[in-house]
């Protein structure tokens, strides 16, 4: 029972120092535009049977029922991806948007190994970059190009006076007397949130559909322009709470004691057990 003992502490204690890693994500993207939070949650390990005898000679003597299981430890559930609006706040910067509706995300292009793919974000830090044909493209702070309705890149002729973002997404551009939507950004609504996979940058991407048994549609669907809410000169802020990330971190390094504690004297146990048996 000791060896048991050891290897539930030890179990445990991977375990816990994955959900501190999560909380230690999260504690770092605080200031994060567009972040969201990922929560963990626990659940206990039932999976092993412990001398599950059916022949009745060999289980004379014992004290339990056949087929009896033990845990052994603790292991993360799941991890949920949290869409909770963060508070957005002003920056008085054109190209800064925030999304109003908590499963909105924009698409961006990022080039790949396997080519160029399509991800979402909920970070609306954008800007104009110069490119050929003197033309100027909408992307990403990391530079990648923020894709339209139709898919595509959006690139506006240089030379315009002004331009203004409008709640639906649409860019409306001035040149003398003249103003027109020359294009319109690309939003997305996540119907199954938890099934996004997470990748660099603070982005998303969609999983394997055809091993999941899924259509894209069923997991994003495009957003019509009367369902959409965009404010430009505005950023949403990350919606982790960092009270209740410092709360949890406590908790965690706690139970990483305990089970350190609980390892050491299990060994101890083991140890005078040997030195009696000498």
């Amino acid at each position: 029972m000791v060896n048991r003992a050891m290897m539930q502490s030890a179990v445990t204690m991977g375990q816990v120092q994955r959900k501190l890693d999560i909380i230690g994500q999260n504690i770092s993207n605080a200031n994060t535009a567009g972040y969201k939070s990922r929560q963990a949650d626990f659940t206990s390990l039932l999976t092993q049977n412990i001398d599950n005898l059916k022949d009745k000679e060999a289980a004379v003597g014992r004290r339990t029922p056949d087929g009896i299981r033990l845990g052994s430890g603790a292991r993360l559930g799941h991890t949920n991806l949290d869409l909770k609006q963060g508070t957005v706040r002003t920056t008085d910067r054109e190209l800064d948007l925030a999304l109003l509706k908590e499963r909105h995300l924009f698409r961006v292009q990022v080039p790949t190994e396997a080519g160029n793919e399509t991800q979402y974000t909920r970070a609306g830090n954008f800007y104009f970059s110069p490119v050929e044909n003197d033309q100027l493209l909408l992307t990403t702070g990391e530079g990648h190009p923020v894709l339209g309705d139709d898919g595509e890149e959006i690139r506006l002729d240089n030379g315009f006076d002004d331009f203004t973002i409008r709640g639906d997404g649409s860019i409306s551009v001035k040149r003398g007397d003249r103003e027109e939507t020359e294009a319109s950004i690309g939003i997305a609504e996540a119907i199954r949130p938890p099934m996004l996979e997470e990748t660099e940058g603070n982005r998303f991407r969609l999983p394997d559909t055809e091993a999941l048994g899924f259509n894209e549609e069923e997991i994003l669907a495009a957003v019509e322009n009367e369902d959409r809410s965009v404010r430009s000169n505005s950023l949403e802020a990350s919606n982790v709470d960092t009270g209740q990330q410092m709360t949890g971190m406590l908790q965690m390094q706690r139970a990483y004691q305990f089970n350190t504690r609980a390892l050491s004297t299990s060994d101890e146990m083991m140890g005078l057990v040997n030195q009696l048996r000498s």
